[in-house]
This record gives structure tokens, sequence and C-alpha cells, in this order.
């Protein structure tokens, strides 16, 4: 395959803004280096492409481990560090340590950060006690707590410059994501759809915390910053209201619909996306109606937080598919003309492309091939169901109401693909996606809301897709335009480390059994394999210290996947269905907490 530079050039424009484009100038700027990381998606487009080539596909193979760390922390490890002038920042899961290193000295200790938190947090966070990175900007260095506390850390000595509560636990209200920094202000999500906690979006100003704006997933127009005229779904005027008409009398406070992943922006366009997760309560039969706006997609002015489009991908979720995975912007040839493209991966199981300024829909296809609850989407531009899922009926969860397990719906609530980010190389066109092949059975049962108490609704039995033969993990690599898998290499378990893309034409990943794996990004033909002490759910990352090329990942098993390891659970349907589904996984890792940095031998 060869590279493609009209669209390595566009990215790399998308990628490296100019400064009048009003996006935070420092951020841009380091963004702009590829020796450091500042956010954790690396740039703001959620590429996760590194302009480093020292370490290539003909040298990969070579690689040796050149330093590591101990975190002090067990639990699920997600996310990555930063780097940043000569110091990395690390962080833990709960409680939420972080760590400066100096570069320099191997990792020597510059400071440490550890937040007071009430134990009673752990209690509210649904999958693990997971946190998935910090970011950087203006010398502060920014944690998201699980308690909802956001703190700027002073970079250069650790200590508060400000902080600020979120949300409410004794709600349900937590918090498993990063933040970023745009222009003045710094986006912040929040967790809690399973304690029927309504989700929001939130805008603080990065120089004193205070707070500049607010977007709630369901309600009132006011409350969702909706203009019933402007605001559109697939070009259409949501209208007065979309939200409260799609919800039975007040569901919508309870409703859900939290953004708990990863939030990507467009200097030029100047707006936010992200996406929200699944309505309250995972039994449909409680809640009629498409339950607007759980499991969309936003795209939101970043001054005002007023919504440009959305597009509801999974209306009156049956199957708890949240809907806040990654979004990757590109600029990509479509039908001859080069368009600013939007393509994200959901949990359903469906890979999405729409043209991220006006928010049509291009491209909806299935990246798992084992995808039955839906036959596909509506592409019919003149259908009143454009854009909506074909239902299969045989694997809906309401047709017989509460109490009874409907069986073989693919994938399971997990997801064919969840929260773990996937990357774009400019120079081969493709998307690397770390994916799960797994089923499930589902039995919904009635529940009564109760602040701070589960609000779930679901028993879920996971197991692997059919024709998997019993491998339930995948990285696929992904073409958004034509909707269609090029390559795909299987795993034994699902693949809940991020990928990393390089211009040296290599694919990073880890694996729950603890490997950190090299592919060719134009074969995926593996060039490099290193067991590290713990399952990988973090993401890799790379950067370039004193001439010097490194890759570094998190290993620490936890996650979704990793819970029943991680947590010690003994049931089989505990851990949301996970126990069970992962069992094997203590057969290949045990609990850890370790940063491994690696380099070329011979390198500078």
């Amino acid at each position: 395959m060869t590279a493609k530079p009209l669209v390595l050039a566009a990215v790399a424009a998308l990628v490296a803004a100019p400064l009048q484009a009003r996006a935070n100038d420092d951020v841009l700027k380091r963004i702009a280096d590829p020796a450091g990381q500042v956010i954790q998606t690396l740039d703001y487009a959620n590429t996760r492409f590194s302009r480093l080539d020292q370490i290539n596909a003909g040298n990969v193979g070579g690689l040796k481990v050149a330093w590591t760390f101990s975190t002090g922390v067990l639990r699920g490890h997600e996310g990555s560090p930063l780097v940043v002038d000569g110091v990395m920042y690390v962080h833990t899961p709960f409680p939420n340590v972080v760590y400066a290193l100096d570069l320099d000295h191997d990792g020597r200790i510059l400071w440490k950060y550890e937040p007071t938190q009430e134990r009673d947090v752990a209690g509210i966070m649904c999958c693990d006690l997971v946190y998935r990175g910090l970011a950087y900007a203006e010398g502060m260095v920014f944690l998201a707590q699980a308690d909802t506390t956001v703190v700027a850390l002073d970079a250069r000595t650790g200590t508060v410059r400000w902080k600020v509560r979120n949300g409410d636990p004794k709600k349900g209200e937590s918090n498993t994501a990063t933040v970023m920094p745009v222009k003045d202000k710094l986006i912040v999500g929040i967790a809690g759809a399973e304690f029927g906690a309504r989700g929001h979006i939130s805008a603080y100003n990065i120089k004193d915390g205070t707070l500049a704006w607010r977007a709630y997933s369901t309600g009132p127009d006011s409350e969702m910053l909706l203009d019933p005229e402007r605001t559109t779904e697939l070009g259409r005027p949501v209208g007065r209201d979309s939200s409260l008409k799609s919800w039975q009398g007040e569901q919508w406070k309870i409703g859900g619909g939290a953004p708990w992943g990863w939030f990507a922006y467009d200097p030029k366009l100047n707006l936010v996306y992200y996406g929200s997760a699944n309505p309250g309560t995972w039994n449909p039969s409680q809640r009629p109606g498409d339950n607007k706006w759980a499991m969309t997609i936003f795209a939101r002015d970043a001054d005002t937080g007023v919504a440009r489009w959305l597009y509801q991908m999974t209306p009156h979720d049956q199957w708890d598919y949240d809907g806040v995975n990654e979004m990757i912007l590109t600029d990509q040839p479509v039908d001859g003309r080069t368009r600013p493209l939007l393509t994200h991966f959901d949990r359903n199981g469906f890979a999405y492309t729409l043209d991220r300024e006006t928010g049509e829909l291009l491209v909806a296809a299935k990246f798992d091939p084992s995808v039955n609850w839906a036959t596909g989407i509506d592409m019919d531009k003149a259908s009143p169901a454009y854009g909506r899922p074909i239902l299969d009926p045989r694997f809906g969860t309401e047709a017989e109401g509460e109490d009874v397990t409907y069986s073989g719906i693919c994938p399971a609530a997990i997801g064919a693909k969840n929260q773990q980010p996937a990357a774009f190389s400019p120079q081969t066109g493709l998307f690397y996606v770390p994916a799960s092949r797994l089923c499930m059975d589902y039995e919904p049962f009635h529940v009564d809301y109760m602040a701070g108490q589960p609000y779930v609704g679901a028993t879920l039995t996971m197991y692997p897709a059919p024709g998997s033969e019993g491998q339930t993990g995948s990285v696929i690599a992904w073409d958004n335009v034509k909707g269609r898998v090029v390559w795909s290499v299987p795993e034994r378990f699902s693949v809940w480390s991020g990928a990393l893309a390089t211009a040296g034409g290599v694919v990073f990943y880890g694996t729950l059994e603890g490997w950190l794996k090299a592919v060719d990004a134009e074969t995926g033909k593996e060039l490099y394999r290193f067991k590290t002490p713990s399952g990988i759910v973090g993401n890799v990352m790379t950067y370039e210290h004193r001439g010097r090329q490194y890759v570094a990942v998190l290993s620490g098993v936890g996650g979704w996947a990793g819970i029943g390891l991680a947590a010690g659970l003994t049931d089989p349907n505990a851990g949301s269905g996970a126990g069970d589904a992962y069992a094997a996984l203590s057969s290949y890792t045990a609990l850890g907490g370790q940063l491994t940095v690696f380099a070329l031998p011979d390198g500078p």
C-alpha cells in the first residue's frame, strides 16, 4: 500500500492548525512538536498518530527496556503519561496519584500529588477504578479525580493552583475521563449513567476554574444548550423540546447520557466533539421513547457550548451500547473532493463517517461481522428513518417484557469496541481499531431509582462470538470512506489498549495478557512483542528526549474487561457480565501497576 500524500498533508494541517485559529496557543505549539505529549489523544483531532520515525518497521524488533517505574497502585491503568519539557507526568487509578518524573535521570521523582478522596467514591464507579489520564496547558497539569474534583496543578512544583467540584458522588456522579484544554477553557465530562446521573459536559475557565458553560445530555433546550431551529440532526432542525418529547414524564431527570469518554476539537470550525452514554436504566421497558439525547454524537461551539449538530446512533438503546468512544477528525477525499470528516467506532458495532461541519452521515458499516441487533443503518436521505438502525426484532430486549432472557445478541454490552482509542495514519489512510468479539444474553428486570444507588435493571452473560474460535479480541485496519476491513489481527482476549500509529510505519498496542506489540501499519504483520508485568489496558505513547525516541506504556490489568481479576470477583455474572467472560485471564497475568519505557539499544 502506498502513502497518501494528500491525506497526509490535510491531516497535518488539521493537527497543527495555525495559532490564529483561536485554539489554546500553548497546546497547539506543543502538539506541533512530536517530541512531547500534552493531551491524551496526542492532538485535537484524536488521531493518535506520532510523527516520530526513529523507531520504524525496519528496526522496531530491536526495542529493549530502557527503564521502569512502579506506580504503587493496583487496578486498571488506563490512559498514558504526558511528556513536557523533559518531565513525564504519570497518573494512577483511584486514588488518582500524580507523579512528575525527571527524564534526565531515568524517572527520578520530582514531585508527587496524592489527593484526599472519600473511599466511598470507589463504590459508585461502574467498571473498575480507572482514570484515563492528565492534560497539560499553560504551565498547569489538569487532573479530574474520581470524586469529580477537577484540579489544576503547577507543573513545576505540583502545588494546587485551583480546584472545583464538577459533580456530586452522593447522586452517583463520578469521573473516569480525561479533560481537554481548548482555548481559554477546560472541557470536562462526567460518569454515572448506571446510577441514573443526568449527564453533562462543562467548560471551566483555565485561569481560575470558574464555570463558563454547562450543557446537559437530556432535558429542556435551555439546559441542553440546543437551538431548536439551528441545531440539526442529519440536516434537519431538531425542533423545540426534542429531548423532553422523547421521554415519559420526567424520566429525563435520571436519563443518563453521561459523557465519560473522549473529546476532539476542530480549531477551524471551533467545534468540540464527543459522545454521550446509555440512557438511565438498562431495562428499556421502563423508559419508552427514543430517549434523546443519550447515545449521541454532539458538535458544540467551544465558546458558548451551543450544539451545532448532533446525531443519535442508537435511539431507545436496549443493549447498553454507550456512544462515548472517541471521534477522530480527518480531512480526506470523498467523491472527488476533500471533506472534513469525523469517524467514530461505536460500541454497537457500526463505524460511522460523518461530515464534521454539517453532521451529514456518509458511511455507516459494521466493523464486526458478528453484529446482529441491527441489519444495517438506513442511508436513504428521503426516508423518515434516515440514519436510524434497521433493527432485527429477534435481538431486541423488550419484546416479551421483563424477567425474560434474550439470547445471542451481538455485540455484547461491552461493545465491539469500548473506550480504548483507535489511531489513524495519514501515511496509509487507515484507522487501527482495538476491538472485541463477544455476544451476550440479556435479562432486564424492574429497578426503582434511588439517588446514589445502582440503576441498572439488567443481568448480562457474555461469551465469544460465533466464528471467533474462542478469540475474543482483534486489531483491525479500517477504511472509513469505503467502510471495510483491510486487515485484521486476532487476539486471545479483547484488546483494551489504545492504539498508536507512527510515521515509522508501525502500529503499537497492548494486550490483556500484558504483551506490548508492534505490527506493520500496511499489513498487520507482527514485528515485536514484549511481556510486561501485568495486563495492558493503557494507551501506548511515544516521545523523544535528547534526540532519542522512546515508547512507553502503563500496564496494570483492569477496566471492564479485567474487572473480575482486578477486583477479585468470584460471581460469574459479576462485573456487569465480564467476570465469567474473562475468567481465563487469571491464567495469563496478575495485578500490577507499572510504567515500562522502551528504546533502541543503539539509539543516539
